[in-house]
């Protein structure tokens, strides 16, 4: 297989997982966090940058490179690593949410998604096959199967026959496969809300002995408890042998949570999206930097943090940048909050190894939510 799985511990007090994926580009140390490269670029953050704060892994997306620059220009460049200039692990997704989120005009059948882009209004076609041969032309170190992700709320009837559309879909992906030496390919497991749908897609999905799994169709706005439960029974029928990665989720609470159910990969465009708003996530919790009570604040954004950002400016000057749209406030917003959700991996890795990661969930909690119970999305 083109990865490999090594796990070092589990912790004692909640059954957190620590680990190690060890891949053509590196090795990954999880649970982890993947900033999202959307379209072969972390929003205004370099490959250097990234490297500065740790990131070991990052995501880019499956459609957003098929419509631009399209995959045969990064294959003549030599595959996304050598594009970019990212020599480092990278995962692409299947372009299947994007197609179901972004595109108005679709029509789902057996072979796959017609539709329209949403930059030119082609029409266009995607389905395991050429989600395959996009993959493969971006030479990306791990690869997501095809998948339909249900909306929610979705009655059941639609949700049985999307999630075996899935699993047909994920063997018809296995056989298009052409570089499976050189690059990873995860299934979905999908089943909506439907606890004998969610079951039933992981054995099905396990069955095919695939390098590693994600738990797909969850944070598609049902409450965060509802989410938990879907993990709770099925991340156990995932094997503990090989990765398994928690789809589109990333605010604090939900990455802590998410390991103690046994998650070691997550990604999400959260504390990229935020930032460009103002939006940052410190040690005392959220701080939006627009706000006029820090016009005057010449402190540190936090002053618990050591990244770039917190060592050199104050809340001050970054209010000031955001509130004058200039892109260097956005850059070190984005850097801070990337370097935070990094670091609080980096916490939560050290406390499974401590066997205390229940005691740090409640501690983070209360400093960063004030809550055990936090009301807010992030």
């Amino acid at each position: 297989m083109a990865i490999r799985y090594e796990l070092i511990k589990e912790c004692k007090q909640s059954g957190a997982r620590l680990g190690r994926i060890h891949t053509p580009h590196g090795t990954i140390d999880t649970p982890i966090f993947m900033p999202v490269g959307t379209q072969a670029t972390v929003k205004t953050m370099s490959p250097e940058e990234l490297k500065e704060m740790d990131a070991q892994i990052i995501l880019s997306n499956t459609y957003h490179l098929f419509l631009r620059p399209g995959h045969e220009i990064v294959k003549e460049a030599g595959g996304l690593h050598s594009f970019m200039n990212w020599d480092r692990a990278i995962l692409t997704d299947s372009g299947g949410f994007q197609v179901f989120s972004l595109s108005q005009l679709r029509k789902i059948t057996e072979e796959g998604v017609s539709f329209r882009s949403h930059l030119s209004g082609e029409k266009l076609f995607i389905g395991p096959e050429k989600a395959m041969e996009i993959q493969n032309a971006l030479g990306s170190d791990i690869m997501m199967a095809f998948d339909e992700c249900p909306p929610y709320p979705a009655e059941r009837e639609y949700v049985e026959a999307s999630t075996e559309r899935t699993y047909r879909w994920a063997k018809r992906c296995i056989a298009a496969h052409q570089r499976p030496d050189e690059q990873a390919l995860f299934g979905i497991v999908q089943g909506g809300m439907f606890r004998d749908l969610r079951e039933r897609s992981a054995r099905q999905l396990v069955d095919l002995d695939l390098p590693g799994y994600a738990v797909g169709g969850l944070s598609v706005g049902e409450p965060k408890e509802l989410m938990y439960e879907v993990l709770s029974y099925t991340t156990p029928l995932l094997p503990k042998d090989k990765p398994r990665y928690l789809m589109g989720v990333g605010s604090p609470d939900a990455l802590i949570q998410g390991a103690i159910y046994g998650i070691d990969m997550f990604d999400c465009v959260l504390p990229t999206r935020i930032a460009r708003n103002g939006t940052t996530m410190t040690s005392q919790g959220r701080l939006v930097i627009r706000n006029a009570k820090f016009a005057r604040d010449f402190t540190p954004l936090d002053p618990n943090c050591d990244c770039y950002t917190c060592r050199n400016y104050t809340r001050a000057y970054l209010r000031h940048l955001i509130k004058a749209d200039e892109t260097l406030g956005i850059r070190l917003t984005s850097y801070h909050n990337l370097y935070f959700l990094l670091k609080l991996m980096k916490q939560v890795r050290r406390a499974i190894q401590e066997d205390r990661l229940l005691d740090f969930q409640n501690e983070f909690m209360l400093q960063y939510y004030g809550s055990l119970t936090p009301q807010t999305a992030f």
